[in-house]
């Protein structure tokens, strides 16, 4: 008597959407689209903004599958289940972006760079009398340093005498009023929308501000007229969000056209400025404890070491204002670059963006990185599950001793979390104790790591890996490792 099958797996899908649902299925992305999103994802894919959208990379490249191929995946229970649950009329298929990642991990200026194509996509759709339905960072991904819109089901058909864009008030709670926090007040944008899927609310930035800025553009117009106005707002009245339909629609579409170019005005006020000093912004260029001769070998051995192995996608632990970074995408590899210093980050995008490399800077502290977020932490998935495994190299230049010393994290288990990242290779850097940067992270704590020598480290990643080669920084106690992962 034959075993009885399996049971299907379930797939993880998007759910808030009530015109279908995103799911990954065997590297691939799909959606299914229901009734009510087919007749506005038509008119959308039919447009000639749509297609010119897409064409540009500005919206992910969208196709809908055949009958043929709808009927292939549809031989998978699991995919089946999905797509009748969710009232399914058709799938399609968006290119993969190589590394999701989200509003909280970013820095202001991708932010801001967000906000602006989301404008871009509400005004260039106005003249295909189509219109966007949401403003949320959260339909926007980033290849490299270049923002891409992803949900293509928030187009909708626009009925032309309509003067109103719904989305106004998300877009300012998830766009203008972060940049506003992070601008008035320092607020990383990981404070701010970690746990704030909607953003920020005008009532909540009043309560900061001190009242001479109250006054003052534009937190008068985003945070203290709301803030008043909604006090004296019935709670049950529901009219200000009814749409007024116009008989003119040129006229409509003028006002809709000058409301969109008002939050354009001053989301370009809340544009993050370049030059901002942190406590690393000037390590590249002064505090690093590298002669010019010394850092000029360091280069070399990062450069042939990736070049050796032809690595096409790299992990910058530490990146700082991404030199090494640069130095992998200039030789063909896409990188993702962490630190958790979003100033320095803020230059490694204007860099990539300027260069057109593909650099992907996310304000992720490795030792404490980014969780599993929404519905039952798995909405948005945590940096790790996303990152383990996705890189055939890792560099963890000038970077384990801050994980050793101000984070206390085993140097065992910091080997073990980079042998889980790669698949290949990892170009690591050893700083014994007496070096002054180690020195000046331990104040006085010395003691805490006499143990920590070159044979430790060397046997610690013999676990994992095998030395390629080893270069020792002369006249420094520091050395460089290309380590491979064994088999």
């Amino acid at each position: 008597m034959s075993e009885p099958p399996l049971p299907a797996q379930p797939i993880t899908a998007s759910f808030r959407d009530p015109a279908g649902s995103v799911f990954r299925y065997r590297e691939r992305v799909l959606r299914v689209v229901n009734e009510t999103g087919a007749a506005d994802l038509e008119a959308f894919l039919a447009s000639q903004s749509g297609r010119k959208l897409m064409a540009s990379g500005a919206v992910v490249p969208t196709r809908a599958l055949d009958p043929a191929e709808c009927r292939e995946l549809l031989a998978d229970p699991s995919v089946r289940e999905l797509y009748e649950a969710r009232g399914g009329q058709t799938i399609l298929e968006h290119e993969r972006v190589d590394f999701p990642s989200f509003p909280y991990e970013w820095t202001a200026e991708m932010l801001h760079a967000a906000g602006t194509l989301t404008l871009d996509l509400a005004q260039a759709l106005l003249a295909d009398g189509l219109g966007l339905k949401d403003g949320t960072p959260y339909n926007v991904l980033f290849r490299g340093p270049e923002p891409v819109f992803i949900d293509v089901l928030s187009f909708e058909r626009r009925q032309p005498g309509d003067a109103t864009w719904l989305p106004y008030a998300q877009f300012v709670r998830t766009f203008l009023l972060p940049l506003l926090a992070n601008q008035a007040y320092g607020l990383g944008l990981d404070q701010i929308l970690t746990t704030r899927r909607d953003g920020l609310e005008p009532e909540e930035v009043y309560r900061w501000s001190k009242p001479s800025q109250r006054l003052r553009p534009p937190f008068f117009s985003l945070v203290s007229m709301p803030t008043w106005l909604g006090a004296k707002h019935k709670q049950d009245d529901t009219s200000i969000y009814r749409k007024k339909l116009l008989s003119d629609s040129e006229k409509a579409r003028f006002i809709l056209d000058h409301l969109l170019d008002g939050l354009r005005r001053t989301l370009h006020r809340l544009k993050p400025v370049e030059g901002k000093i942190s406590v690393w912004s000037d390590y590249m260029a002064t505090n690093n404890n590298y002669t010019t001769d010394h850092f000029q070998a360091k280069q070399r051995f990062v450069g042939e070491a990736l070049a050796e192995f032809g690595s096409r996608s790299v992990l910058d632990v530490g990146s700082n204002t991404g030199h090494f970074s640069a130095i992998a995408a200039r030789g063909g590899a896409k990188v993702v670059a962490l630190d958790y210093d979003p100033v320095v980050l803020g230059t490694v995008w204007r860099q990539a963006r300027a260069e057109k490399l593909d650099i992907l800077p996310l304000a992720v502290n490795l030792t404490r990185p980014s969780p599993g977020t929404g519905w039952r932490n798995q909405e948005c998935a945590s940096f790790l599950d996303r990152a383990r495994g996705k890189f055939d190299a890792v560099l963890m230049l000038a970077v384990i001793h801050h994980m050793l010393v101000t984070e206390r994290v085993p140097l065992a288990d910091i080997i073990d979390l980079a042998a889980e990242l790669t698949t290949n290779l990892l170009v690591i850097e050893f700083i014994a104790p007496d070096d002054s940067m180690f020195q000046r992270l331990t104040r006085g704590r010395e003691e805490l790591h006499q143990d920590l020598t070159p044979e430790l480290f060397e046997t610690l990643c013999a676990r994992h890996f095998e030395t390629v080669r080893m270069q020792h920084v002369e006249g420094t106690s520091r050395r460089l490792y290309l380590l491979r992962k064994r088999a």
